[in-house]
């Protein structure tokens, strides 16, 4: 048998063992009460195999599948607006006083005011890793159904980061059970596991527009293969995170299927660990950086469904990729400092080497977003043209590499824009100290540009901060930024109200139904 036929055979295989034993479940692709929806974006890997928003990543799951809500959300041009909250006040510059809509209830039916509000803010702030850094809260208080909130210090974006998915509102008092929490969006989980989310109608959803769905169910299928073979098959109604080879056969046959596509914030990136004394040279980074050739990638490798990256934002944002600049793909060039700094192909080998070592750094990177196992393989390559010997470790397994320090570069994929204002992505990944920032860069101009920047109010002002922030990183070769990623959903022609967001967020919706 030949290797192709074979890798078919098993790719079948797997395919029957993910959907046989799902009993009715793999029969409701065609029953118009009932979604079936395959992910690759939903895990273990992904730190959101749950749905409590004060655990790590699960608020994605919480925001994406129409669990819960927060007080503002983005509209397609990342701008925000009202959803659980009616209106805001900003009293002063550490002051703001927030009112709620008067008809929000949780799934439980249980009226949302300022009280349910302040004690899920409260919980958050207590268990969370990043939110108290983002939104600096000093106190809260709650009086019927408003909450005033005070901050240590001035927070522009306050409004923005409380719209992140870790910002959704949930009942705390009725807690969390088998990973279950209680929200206020149109469909609540009665089922969690690692790979999968049962979700029914909420009942006693608040806003004009009713769920029509009664039934949605969420699956993880981390292999492409499989996922895109359950879409051709029927068993799914939609799909997220095709292969990009796979997207190219539903494009082709639009009479049964037919498509989503947004450009979104989401960066494939790669941090260079300055704990490796070669990575510690500029040279060595500039050179590495100079070897990437994105243009290839996001053509080849991506068939064209991403936009080759500058900085971490794109163009489309006010501080994105238009107003910086990085240094060029040139792999003479990258040769040419990498000899300035002593490393040559003594013997000739292929690989440059200095002091008799060659220049040999372990790449870490994770499988669970098909983009950044190419991204290796890519840069494996260019790297090799200039004598540099890169060794891939691709793990869902990869936090414990990163705890134990096994790497010397890091790449992984973030959404640097998730709440429509730049500061996230900083106080995230670049500033020393933040929980990210797996590269340990700390560069004082960074802080300082920071400190700005967390007292500027205005968009405008913020964003010429930002702009000198991105181009920072980039003179100092921190990372490098590979590509912008274009989200693609497939779905059966008969799907309506599914549709991709710039934000990444707010797939399953109100609005979704099968006609």
């Amino acid at each position: 048998m030949s290797r192709k036929k074979l890798a078919a055979a098993i790719t079948a295989m797997l395919a029957m063992s993910i959907f046989t034993g799902c009993g009715d479940e793999s029969q409701k692709a065609d029953d118009k009460t009932t979604f079936t929806y395959g992910t690759v974006a939903y895990g273990v890997a992904m730190e959101n195999a749950g749905t409590n928003p004060h655990e790590s990543y699960s608020g994605w799951s919480t925001i994406r599948y129409g669990i819960g809500e927060t007080l503002f959300k983005f509209n397609e041009k990342m701008e925000l607006e009202s959803w659980i909250a009616e209106s805001f006040e900003q009293v002063d510059d550490y002051t703001i006083k927030i009112k709620i809509k008067d008809n929000v209830v949780f799934s439980n039916g249980k009226k949302v005011d300022g009280a349910a509000v302040k004690a899920c803010l409260d919980d958050l702030l207590a268990k969370h890793d990043r939110a108290p850094r983002d939104l600096k809260i000093s106190s809260i208080t709650a009086d019927g159904q408003s909450i005033t909130i005070k901050s240590s210090e001035k927070v522009p974006a306050l409004l923005n980061y409380l719209s992140d998915p870790y910002g959704c509102i949930i009942d705390v008092e009725a807690g969390e059970n088998d990973r279950i929490v209680i929200g206020t969006g149109p469909y609540k989980a009665v089922k969690v596991t690692d790979t999968q989310i049962d979700l029914v109608k909420n009942e006693n959803y608040w806003d004009e527009v009713k769920p029509k769905m009664d039934k949605v169910i969420i699956k993880s299928i981390t292999d492409g293969d499989t996922l895109t073979m359950a879409m051709q098959n029927g068993e799914l109604d939609a799909v997220q995170g095709l292969p990009y080879s796979s997207l190219e056969l539903f494009q082709k046959d639009s009479g049964k299927f037919k498509l989503s596509q947004t450009d979104t914030s989401r960066i494939y990136q790669a941090a260079f660990n300055y704990k490796t004394p070669e990575l510690q040279d500029l040279n060595v980074r500039k050179a590495i950086s100079m070897a990437i050739d994105k243009q290839n990638f996001t053509k080849i490798l991506l068939n064209g469904n991403g936009t080759p990256a500058v900085g971490p934002f794109p163009a489309n944002l006010s501080f994105g990729d238009n107003e910086v600049n990085t240094v060029p793909y040139d792999l003479e060039g990258a040769k040419a400092l990498l000899q300035e700094s002593g490393w040559t192909d003594t013997d000739g080998d292929g690989y440059v080497d200095k002091n008799g070592k060659n220049l040999e750094l372990r790449y870490l990177t994770y499988t669970s977003r098909q983009e950044l196992p190419l991204l290796a393989e890519s840069a494996q390559a260019n790297l090799k043209k200039i004598g540099i010997k890169l060794d891939v470790n691709a793990t869902d397994n990869y936090k414990t590499f990163l705890k134990s320090g096994e790497y010397d570069i890091f790449s992984k994929a973030i959404v640097t824009a998730p709440t429509g204002d730049p500061e996230y992505y900083f106080t995230s990944h670049i500033v020393p100290g933040a929980v990210d920032n797996a590269g340990f860069y700390d560069s004082p101009e960074i802080v300082q540009l920071e400190e700005q920047l967390h007292n500027t109010f205005g968009a405008a002002n913020r964003s010429a901060i930002a702009i000198k922030m991105s181009q920072q990183v980039l003179d100092d070769c921190a990372l490098f930024y590979a590509s912008h990623l274009r989200m693609s959903f497939v779905m059966k022609p008969n799907v309506e109200g599914f549709t991709a967001h710039p934000s990444d967020y707010y797939e399953i919706r109100s609005e979704l139904e099968k006609k």
